[in-house]
């Protein structure tokens, strides 16, 4: 961190230092609030708030009220604090059916259907041992069988058991795509099959994207992919045996949406330019139906924590309002693929040339209360030095944290720059930041709760949000972006 520490991040130490003295803004964030507030958001009423569902669409209408209350502006379409967007699905219906040597397997007990297609398979099987056999076997028309190996990947994220099986199934469509396949059926090695319950809870949900060009995460369109996860379902005879598969696919468009307010600057001038906060609403929803046991995934961390810091932040600009206007943006369907942040990046309600800056939080309220993360502080994914220099000034001049900068690395297993909603804004060219106090073991399980939170480090983050804001807000250049910067 020593080479960011400029003359002029020194300065705007001295600046935050001041503002800080007479900010009465700041006395507005009070850690009863926080409380409160995350108690109701991640409470089981709202059924762990996934996207394109009744729970998301509530706990939107909650957030929405709050900040009436505060007395935040609706700032989504309309004049209303709402900005719908369409939301799709496709899922494998249950009406598919697979067929391995004459023997039928059962969807998601035998067989994952990776990605849905509408697809008819009737092939010979081809087993295929290696990259070698992958490169050079003549596999047009024939169902591949292949087993997982980490043969050939040089992504580091290999090494992280959630990016395990994608980036290989990833690596070896490539490959065989353009061969003709009719199909590619992949058998769990060790590895692979320690995430296999995890990857069925999600292939089973289908996959979700938007029209228009927008990122999505289907793989290959019409060549099934299966996962079979008992390497017993494939005998040694398998290059003499047909695979038979009738895949449906069912076709579904949901209702998302982001939550926008605002508070208006003083400044005459400066106050149609705008510091935008952004956080997630979304969470898992509700899984693992038993009896007796606690399915729903309330996501009190992630990202209910950064949600009441939002409205906790626009109590203290509504107490103080900066010179510069300060838009909160609650986005939906964060955990899906960003696309709630895409399409607000895509259709801001207020001038994207007016947007000076993005503080993009997520998952703000649990380990060692000293530490904490800021990406985007270094290259390649630092997109404004000058953003930097604020948020690490008003770290110094506030809460103090020991910022962990290893998970900035490009070469960091997680990848976890790139999956938060700071990141469609970053390609936006919006000069954006990323606050995060990292994972933990609660991370996407139902034991993510309210009663899981440090509440005294929810309060430290929430402080240093507003004070790299309230610097943002009020003094007079904006942050520029770094010459040359592309994700």
């Amino acid at each position: 961190m020593k080479q960011l520490l400029t003359a002029a991040t020194l300065l705007c130490t001295l600046s935050v230092t001041a503002q800080q003295a007479k900010n009465v803004g700041l006395s507005a964030i009070k850690i009863a609030d926080l409380q409160r507030d995350l108690y109701a958001l991640a409470d089981d009423h709202f059924r762990g708030r996934e996207a394109g569902t009744q729970d998301e669409l509530d706990a939107a209408a909650w957030l929405a009220e709050q900040a009436r209350q505060i007395g935040l502006q609706p700032a989504g379409d309309n004049g209303t604090y709402f900005q719908y967007f369409p939301l799709i699905r496709d899922r494998v219906s249950s009406e598919s059916q697979i067929i391995l040597h004459h023997k039928p397997l059962e969807l998601w007990k035998d067989v994952i259907v990776f990605e849905p297609v509408h697809a008819q398979v009737n092939a010979p099987l081809i087993f295929l041992n290696g990259l070698q056999d992958i490169d050079t076997a003549d596999v047009k028309g024939k169902a591949v069988i292949l087993r997982f190996s980490p043969e050939g990947i040089t992504n580091p994220m290999i090494k992280s058991l959630r990016r395990y099986a994608t980036l290989i199934i990833r690596d070896r469509v490539k490959r065989l795509a353009g061969k003709g396949p009719a199909a590619i059926v992949f058998v769990s090695d060790s590895t692979a099959s320690q995430d296999w319950a995890r990857s069925l809870e999600y292939a089973d949900r289908g996959t979700y994207h938007m029209d228009g060009g927008y990122f999505n995460s289907i793989i290959v369109k019409d060549i099934p992919l299966l996962w079979i996860n008992d390497p017993s379902l494939i005998t040694q005879d398998s290059n003499n045996q047909t695979l038979v598969a009738n895949i449906v696919t069912d076709h579904f468009i949901y209702p998302s949406v982001n939550v926008v307010a605002k508070q208006e600057g003083s400044d005459a001038t400066l106050k149609s330019e705008y510091v935008l906060f952004s956080g997630h609403i979304d969470h898992d929803g509700v899984r693992h139906l038993a009896p007796g046991a606690d399915s729903i995934y309330n996501g009190a961390d992630d990202n209910a924590t950064v949600d009441v810091a939002l409205l906790a932040a626009g109590r203290a600009f509504k107490k103080q309002p900066g010179r510069r206007s300060v838009l909160f943006v609650f986005h939906g369907a964060e955990e899906r693929g960003l696309y709630g942040s895409t399409w607000f990046a895509a259709h801001p309600t207020v001038p994207k040339a007016a947007i000076v800056s993005v503080l993009n939080g997520d998952m703000i309220g649990r380990n060692n209360i000293d530490s904490a993360a800021l990406l985007g502080v270094n290259p390649p994914h630092r997109n404004s030095k000058d953003l930097v220099s604020v948020a690490l000034a008003a770290n110094a001049a506030g809460p103090h944290f020991k910022l962990d900068t290893t998970w900035d690395n490009p070469q960091q297993i997680e990848g976890w720059y790139f999956r938060s909603d700071h990141l469609p804004y970053a390609r936006a060219g919006i000069p954006s930041i990323f606050f995060t106090t990292l994972l933990h073991p609660d991370y996407h399980t139902v034991r993510d709760d309210a009663s899981r939170i440090n509440y005294q480090k929810l309060t430290k983050m929430t402080q240093w949000l507003y004070l790299t804001a309230r610097t943002l807000a009020d003094q007079d250049a904006r942050p520029a972006v770094d010459a040359g910067f592309r994700l």
